[in-house]
């Protein structure tokens, strides 16, 4: 292997980690992406479980950004380092940044540091046809997410008002939406997609208002029925 990417030497380190992936669980998928509808495995979902199995075998892990060549995308370098022996091995994931602002490269981060550090330890996430599956049950995560569903959604309905006659748009948001087409029978909302930008997408009669919808900059999503675009386009 490259020389820049681990010690010359990794034999206790290899020894330790076999150990860290005897402990490690499939990780709960415990954040809803609520532009696709999809459960994922957050970053703090992560690190729960990983954290102590590093710890107990004696492997510190760090990550921290590093600048690359190619435009729009940061660098990631994930280092896990065997305090006994001082070996070490490291990776570098390139991640591009939503938008080129403190949030974009935040998102950037989290997005890289949760797959960067489930690779470099084989991690998975839970899988939705596992046990639970066949024991007709959820798991407590989702069982509690989906149980209080109804409520986070009449809690949502409470934060959203209609602008005019033709938009529906949350308060603290509306001037994002200001701008976009006025247009009978179409509604407007807000939405956060998995890699942390917010999305607007346009509901109702749309089918009709394609033409102008893709001339606001609008995509049309074949999966879910919808169009949207990226808020900080609009």
């Amino acid at each position: 292997m490259n020389s820049a990417y681990q010690s010359q030497d990794i034999t206790e380190l290899a020894k330790a980690l076999l150990n860290v992936q005897r402990q490690l669980q499939p990780i709960p998928k415990d954040a809803e992406n609520s532009f696709t509808k999809s459960w994922y495995a957050s970053l703090k979902s992560v690190m729960a479980v990983c954290r102590d199995a590093l710890l107990d075998n004696g492997i510190w892990l760090c990550q921290y950004p590093v600048p690359v060549d190619t435009p729009g995308c940061l660098g990631l370098v994930t280092k896990l380092t065997h305090a006994e022996s001082g070996q070490w091995q490291s990776s570098l994931a390139v991640a591009p940044m939503p938008k080129a602002d403190p949030q974009g490269m935040g998102s950037a981060i989290t997005y890289a540091r949760r797959y960067a550090l489930t690779a470099m330890l084989s991690m998975v996430a839970e899988d939705d046809d596992g046990e639970g599956a066949k024991s007709g049950q959820k798991s407590d995560v989702r069982s509690k997410r989906a149980t209080n569903a109804p409520q986070r959604q009449k809690a949502q309905n409470r934060n959203v008002s209609q602008g005019g006659d033709n938009f529906i748009v949350s308060k603290s948001s509306s001037t994002r939406l200001e701008n976009l087409p006025q247009l009978e029978g179409i509604a407007y909302q807000i939405v956060t997609a998995q890699d942390g930008r917010d999305c607007i997408i346009a509901t109702g009669n749309t089918q009709s208002r394609k033409e102008i919808l893709s001339g606001a900059g609008f995509r049309w999503n074949a999966q879910r029925k919808v169009w949207w675009k990226y808020a900080d386009a609009a």
